[in-house]
């Protein structure tokens, strides 16, 4: 893994530790946003197709997706339609 990862990967831990300052937060938003074209959001990294995966571990994904508080609510929308057309 090289420099930018972790970089990027420290920046994504701020957003998420309780501890850090809305300030910090905002500036890691920004370098995200600015130096990692971090735009892409949790329901654009769902597979559009299924097709050849176990229906098991996909129904599973997507529940977890749909249960999960850090993923946003179109996200969980996506997912669970998703998961209703099974």
């Amino acid at each position: 893994m090289d420099d930018r990862s972790n970089q990027a990967r420290g920046h994504k831990a701020t957003l998420t530790n309780p501890r850090v300052s809305e300030d910090a937060k905002q500036h890691s938003r920004d370098i995200l946003d600015d130096e990692f074209d971090d735009d892409t959001t949790y329901s654009d990294k769902l597979p559009e197709n299924t097709e050849g995966k176990n229906p098991g571990n996909v129904a599973g994904g997507l529940k977890a997706a749909v249960n999960n508080p850090n993923v946003s609510s179109g996200a969980k929308k996506d997912a669970q339609d998703r998961l209703d057309a099974m």
